[in-house]
């Protein structure tokens, strides 16, 4: 009997908000900012919402907080609708913030005529330099004061367009000595002349976040608004405006983010990446983003069991990037097939296999999987092993071949290995072996059993093909902790790039079907691929040897 999982602090509010009849069913959302790419640590807010929505039969909105057009983009919109589809999820409604343009406007209108908000003509820097700190009440401004019918004329005139960029600002008149600095009076509208993707010139006003994100909410009627732990801070704006404003009560509560050792999560530093083209792009297999992530061969699954066995913590914490290879790992085990690929190969002839003959050898396509079928392999007098899988003078327990030696090739045959040919310079050529056509794997009648299995390739048929060896990108443990120049930091072993030869099968993959290179790593098909060149990816090795590397 399996034991049941506990609940988290989130699934315990939420069932006792259903049992207590507070709520009929929830609601959820994610509501991204359509300013860049998702990243690792989005993957964990999306699971949350949708796996809480799935769970107690309740529904989660998309809705985009594009309240900035300056850094807005409909390009950006699609790869995280893209992005959440691929991570196996959808929603029930999508929602951008702009929808509600008219009837936040209207809100911002009932404060003013609440007393409740002023437009401040003061620049940025006295807005701060008059808020005070942390230790100090603020100070007024000298325009808070200003009567109701005023503030509608002057609001109404941001409206029309009459001011410029930061000539005024509409702010809440909450409480300038209040302890929590972001209620002393904080903006909700701001000037803006730029185009929206989506409203394009109708607006030069625009609502700040802590403005829009809870009105959103409301107008929704999200039961369970659910922030990372920097929003803890916002959470007294969020029920003032929502009480003042006499919508609906929607709540809000937070957990930790994601952080990942050896990974950056501040979207500022990888558009730095970018725009330095330190790596190809935002879709580049060593970024944290999720098309990074997809492209590199990670797999939904792997995410989503990630994000259930870290749980959802109230502390931040830092998790270790081994946990999301070890779930990868699990998943591709399962569902990546086999294939044989030799990275540093030298020549085998098997003297006793008759030339010019060519024979077919069944291989499971993955032992994990019974409905996975097999592929056939050619075999034949010349083949290709790794170098590392031969050692002139072998050292004790060394089970591979060696002159003398004999070792099982991966589903063909037993070979021995009966001499060893050098070029002038001394270095090894060719290995002539003989092999036990009686030892045929599958149907073996040797009697003979052999410690040692290595894979190969039919030097005639070999597929060269490229390989791509991505590490992490970083070598801090904690990039968030880094003082100075990050990009001191970057791994300059995060890509690798060699030429192979593979098993010819290999000629019928697909982009971004998994692989398992025997021996050697899990990889994927990249989009860069043409007929006349197939580009593989490592998604991660088979073991992790980071540790051990970094001692």
């Amino acid at each position: 009997m399996t034991e049941e999982k506990s609940l988290n602090f989130i699934e315990e509010i939420v069932e006792n908000d259903l049992s207590s009849g507070k709520y009929a069913s929830i609601v959820t959302r994610f509501p991204p900012e359509p300013n860049g790419y998702l990243h690792i640590g989005h993957a964990k807010s999306i699971c949350l919402n949708f796996g809480l929505a799935l769970k107690y039969g309740g529904k989660t909105n998309l809705r985009f907080d594009d309240t900035n057009p300056v850094t807005e983009e409909t390009e950006y919109v699609e790869s995280i609708k893209d992005d959440i589809r691929w991570l196996g999820f959808k929603w029930a409604n999508e929602f951008y913030a702009s929808d509600y343009f008219d009837q936040l406007y209207e809100f911002a209108v009932k404060l003013i005529k609440k007393g409740l908000a002023y437009v401040d003509d003061s620049t940025s820097e006295e807005i701060a330099e008059l808020k005070g700190t942390p230790t100090t009440s603020g100070k007024e401004s000298p325009y808070r004061n200003r009567s109701v019918e005023e503030n509608l004329k002057l609001y109404e005139e941001m409206k029309a367009g009459k001011f410029k960029d930061g000539e005024k600002v509409l702010r809440a008149k909450v409480d300038m000595a209040h302890v929590n600095m972001l209620m002393r009076d904080p903006i909700i509208y701001r000037i803006k002349h730029a185009h929206h993707h989506r409203t394009g010139d109708t607006w030069c006003i625009y609502p700040m976040y802590d403005f829009a994100h809870g009105q959103s909410d409301a107008i929704e009627k999200v039961s369970h608004s659910i922030c990372t732990l920097e929003f803890v801070p916002h959470r007294d704006l969020y029920n003032w405006l929502i009480e003042k404003l006499e919508i609906y009560p929607s709540k809000q509560y937070e957990f930790a983010r994601l952080n990942m050792t050896y990974t950056m999560m501040s979207k500022r530093k990888l558009l730095q990446l970018v725009n330095e083209k330190i790596v190809s792009g935002w879709d580049d297999p060593r970024m944290p983003t999720l098309v990074g992530a997809r492209r590199r061969g990670y797999t939904p699954e792997a995410f989503r069991d990630f994000c259930d066995r870290i749980g959802v913590a109230k502390r931040d914490n830092l998790i270790d990037i081994s946990l999301l290879e070890f779930c990868l790992r699990e998943h591709l085990n399962k569902i990546a097939l086999r294939r044989m690929v030799v990275f540093d190969p030298v020549k085998v002839v098997i003297t006793n296999f008759p030339e010019g003959r060519t024979e077919m050898l069944p291989s499971e396509n993955n032992p994990e999987d019974t409905n996975s079928g097999i592929r056939e392999l050619p075999f034949s007098r010349v083949l290709f092993i790794e170098k590392d899988d031969f050692m002139e003078n072998p050292a004790k327990k060394y089970f591979r071949l060696a002159p003398g030696q004999m070792v099982r090739l991966k589903s063909a045959y037993i070979i021995k290995c009966k001499n060893v040919v050098k070029d002038s310079a001394g270095n090894i050529t060719e290995l002539h072996c003989t092999y036990l056509p009686e030892s045929k794997s599958g149907s073996d009648t040797s009697g003979l059993h052999v410690k040692g299995t290595i894979h190969w390739v039919n030097a005639l048929t070999a597929l060269p093909i490229e390989a791509r060896l991505y590490d992490r990108l970083f070598t801090a443990e904690d990039m968030s902790a880094i003082e100075g120049d990050f990009k001191e930091h970057i791994n300059p072993d995060s890509l690798k790039i060699q030429q192979v030869y593979a098993e010819p099968s290999l000629a019928n993959a697909s982009t971004g079907q998994s692989f398992q290179f025997l021996r050697m790593g899990y990889f994927c098909l990249d989009k860069d691929s043409s007929s006349e060149q197939l580009v593989f990816n490592r998604t991660v090795t088979l073991r992790d040897t980071w540790a051990k590397s970094v001692k």
